[in-house]
């Protein structure tokens, strides 16, 4: 039988975007989460000088593990050996195989709503049930140990994700590490996303593996390191599980390309470049919190790190699609509707990205002004 895969809406909003843009429109694009900024440029140079010199092949690059490793040493105070890391082809294909080579058909797979997309459609395509609990402001969009520790039965699994994705919201490490607790005593397995890691406005994000090094990790270089485009990731698993991971990596995936891994392990110095980029998200970020109140959008997750806004339109719709769909037309501001991220009550969410240049943001802001202020006045809304 074949799963119910639920569409990803955000694309159908980027065709519409491409297809004003093709007939002349100027488009902003903060409907996808993905930075508009390129690779670091050492990293594109190494590339260069690989293509010129290598005809490359399927290859999975030690030196790049081995870089992870030292990674997390520094960054998290975290003893990994290169056996425990899997490259993948992308964060998406670490997921599926985090999930197929430790949970079977049937398992029930906790997360929190809203939460990315993937994250249930991937759980039902792989014929497991996803159990998504309702999060709200009370605990800033996010699962809390209590949650966890309530559930009846315990689900085989859950996957947490801080920052997160649609809200920007961070778990903090005293939570982490009383999730970690719940789930050791209740044998759940934590798949932990921290691709966002990296991207914090406060506190450094923590690894979950800080608080229990038996989870599951799946990271990418697509979002701090600005290489979407490369489809490089990667999957931290427990030792006695490597063998595992490489094996249903190679059956599904081969290896992933070699170009991005050359690149990447360079990226991986380009601290300053990439930190230029956390700082124009950082201004970003005070541009959008400083103007969407006047926007009457003052009902928004608190973004700790990630480059989203998940603002609250309620009171001006009850169809965010069709919503995000008029605000295309109308101003050339492509956003997320809701409903990508939550199935129940996203209907009265949008996301805004940020992750565009800093005068992309201010004139986004200049054509949204306008467009609220005529919704409210409709809808006579001071």
């Amino acid at each position: 039988m074949n799963a119910q895969v639920d569409p990803f809406y955000a694309i159908s909003i980027s065709g519409l975007a491409q297809r004003l843009k093709s007939e002349g429109r100027s488009i902003i694009h903060m409907e996808f989460g993905q930075p508009s900024t390129g690779a670091p440029k050492a990293a594109i140079a190494a590339a260069h000088a690989v293509l010129d010199a290598e005809a490359m092949g399927y290859w999975e690059s030690a030196p790049l593990k081995a870089r992870i490793v030292r990674h997390y040493a520094e960054v998290y105070g975290v003893i990994l050996e290169p056996a425990q890391i899997t490259l993948t082809c992308g964060a998406s294909p670490a997921l599926v195989l985090a999930l197929s080579s430790t949970f079977k058909p049937g398992d029930v797979i906790a997360m929190a709503r809203p939460g990315y997309v993937a994250y249930r459609n991937t759980v039902k395509a792989l014929h497991m049930v996803p159990l998504e609990i309702a999060c709200g402001a009370e605990t800033r969009f996010q699962l809390t140990a209590a949650t966890l520790a309530a559930l009846d039965p315990a689900p085989a699994g859950v996957v947490l994700a801080s920052p997160a994705n649609p809200t920007g919201t961070v778990i903090p490490a005293r939570e982490l590490a009383a999730i970690a607790e719940v789930c050791r005593a209740r044998g759940i397995r934590i798949i932990s996303d921290e691709i966002y890691h990296g991207l914090s406005y406060a506190e450094p994000t923590r690894s979950i593996l800080e608080f229990a090094p038996e989870a599951i990790v799946v990271n990418s270089y697509s979002k701090y390191f600005s290489m979407a485009g490369w489809r490089l990731g990667w999957l931290v698993v427990p030792r006695s599980e490597a063998s595992r991971a490489v094996a249903y990596m190679g059956a599904m995936f081969l290896t992933p390309p070699a170009l991005a891994q050359h690149a990447a392990l360079v990226a991986m110095d380009c601290r300053d470049e990439l930190e230029g980029h956390l700082a124009t998200y950082r201004r970003n970020r005070e541009l959008l919190l400083e103007a969407l109140p006047a926007l009457g959008l003052d009902r928004i997750a608190p973004p700790d790190g990630a480059f989203y806004i998940w603002a609250d339109v309620g009171e001006l719709t009850n169809d965010s699609l069709g919503f995000c769909r008029q605000l295309l037309q109308d101003t050339g501001v492509a956003t997320a509707p809701g409903i990508d991220f939550d199935p129940v009550d996203g209907h009265r969410f949008i996301r805004l990205s940020f992750a565009v240049s800093t005068p992309e943001i201010e004139d986004a802001i200049d054509r949204l002004k306008p467009w609220f202020d005529q919704k409210r006045a409709q809808r006579g809304l001071g």
